[in-house]
């Protein structure tokens, strides 16, 4: 994968906050949180140009740069992080305030026809089968109406951390499905199961919010 283009544009515009949150978050100082990010960003180049390009139709590229990106934080730590603090910290890094008007914005395009759409034409690309750090998925909308469930047979996260020795952190990641969903105000979050935890797949469900 090029590293020009999204990859270094999501450095960009979070680097600075996965800095800021291995202090206020992990408890390093100043000076080695920013010595722990030069080495990241050395890293995450690594990472990045190891992957192999993703087809233009894949929407998951984001979520694999931005595994790569925490990847590259976590293998720079002095001192491995818990599941708990692993959690926290990305949870933190990641909820910037332009991220949190993303997921606002996606929201308001939830459950319309092109969202629909757009997930039916995912589940066909079935871009796993071709490129292992991606993703397959089957769209189940719910019989009552009530929302839809994107169901993961293969993930990429799960890929590359297991090749990176951080195969039991992937549940840090798995976690913000539940914070996005929730800053996009319009669905609740539901999960039973992921590949991570040794489930026959990840299920994410979302349904829509009920207007009080």
């Amino acid at each position: 994968m090029n590293y020009l283009g999204m990859p270094a544009g999501m450095w960009l515009l979070f680097s600075d906050s996965f800095r800021k949150h291995l202090t206020s978050v992990l408890g390093y100082d100043a000076d080695s949180a920013q010595k722990i990010t030069g080495k990241a960003k050395t890293k995450y180049k690594e990472i990045i140009t190891g992957l192999p390009e993703f087809e233009k139709a894949d929407r998951f590229k984001m979520n694999i740069v931005n595994c790569a990106m925490l990847s590259a934080f976590l293998l720079n730590l002095p001192e491995r992080p818990d599941v708990v603090k692993a959690t926290e910290y990305y949870r933190e890094s990641m909820m910037t305030g332009p991220m949190k008007w993303f997921c606002r914005m996606s929201g308001k395009k939830k459950f319309t026809d092109s969202d629909i759409q757009g997930m039916e034409k995912t589940a066909a690309l079935k871009a796993a089968d071709r490129n292992p750090y991606s993703w397959n998925m089957e769209f189940l909308p719910y019989a009552d109406g009530s929302g839809y469930e994107a169901r993961f047979t293969k993930c990429g996260i799960c890929v590359l951390m297991k090749e990176l020795g951080l195969y039991d952190l992937v549940p840090a990641m798995c976690r913000l499905d539940y914070t996005m969903s929730e800053a996009g105000g319009v669905s609740d979050f539901v999960r039973e199961y992921t590949l991570a935890s040794g489930g026959p797949y990840c299920d994410c469900g979302y349904k829509k919010k009920v207007k009080r």
